[in-house]
């Protein structure tokens, strides 16, 4: 089916906007599409404008022209609370943050539901365990293909990634979900995720992390307010400072200064 959805530029990166129902359906949807393009799905935060908006040095590598870019079909869902509110000022309509750790358990549920299998990349091998342990116990029924915890130096050698796709590929993935952090982990799905056979290929960051339950999450009185960014830095400032207090100010006044450009686009689910 088709879904028509808005689309708008936050700092230079395109953001897609859907409720969070709609969102589940059309991704789940496509990963039990096999005769379309691989869809790649992408949260766009200020981490992620810091590295890929209209003043970073990977401007224009992915996902800034609707439908098929390359070989791999973006979408790119909101985000973050600033970029949330930017979206609700540019459109008068409030929409809902949708991180993929928001989205996860809905989207694990119904690949449950429809016999998707399911497949995860990076982490640590110890949290690959505890993840695989954990999914047993709250999706029983889910088809866990696979668990790849490759290192930086392995994952930065073009040949290795090739390999590594091809055997997500001879294990059959419908959806893969891609924890390297960003930009590694867009870049990889832009380069590797149609070598990997996956019909869907989630950039989720920590995920796999939360799954495992390595990492907290904040909660929901902070991400309501806008106040995750600061409960994750108070939990790992030495790993975030730079991320939050250094690089997220000048992303933050980027996405404020975004004029209200909006288009509409189709999406097929």
């Amino acid at each position: 089916m088709t879904l028509d959805t808005s689309r708008i530029k936050l700092g230079g990166a395109p953001v897609d906007l859907l409720e969070f129902d709609q969102a589940v359906d059309l991704i789940a949807g496509r990963a039990l599409a096999s005769s379309q393009p691989p869809l790649g799905v992408v949260s766009i935060n200020l981490d992620h404008i810091h590295h890929f908006g209209e003043r970073s040095s990977l401007y224009g590598d992915f996902g800034l022209r609707s439908g098929p870019v390359g070989d791999i079909e973006w979408l790119n869902l909101a985000d973050g609370a600033p970029l949330v509110e930017q979206a609700r000022r540019l459109t008068a309509h409030q929409w809902p943050r949708l991180a993929g750790s928001d989205l996860i358990g809905a989207l694990l549920a119904r690949a449950e539901r429809d016999g998707s299998s399911v497949g995860f990349l990076g982490g640590l091998p110890s949290t690959a365990t505890e993840l695989s342990r954990r999914l047993l116990t709250e999706y029983p029924a889910l088809e866990l293909a696979g668990c790849w915890t490759p290192s930086r130096e392995e994952l930065a050698d073009a040949g290795y990634s090739c390999e590594l796709a091809g055997e997500i590929r001879d294990v059959g993935v419908d959806v893969l979900v891609v924890c390297l952090g960003k930009p590694r982990q867009e870049l990889w799905i832009d380069h590797y995720g149609v070598r990997t056979g996956a019909h869907v290929l989630l950039a989720f960051g920590a995920v796999v992390d939360f799954l495992a339950g390595r990492v907290d999450r904040a909660p929901r009185w902070a991400a309501d307010n806008g106040f995750e960014w600061a409960w994750r830095l108070s939990k790992e400032p030495k790993r975030l400072f730079r991320r939050y207090i250094v690089e997220g100010p000048s992303a933050y006044r980027a996405v404020r200064r975004s004029p209200a450009v909006i288009s509409t686009e189709v999406a097929e689910s």
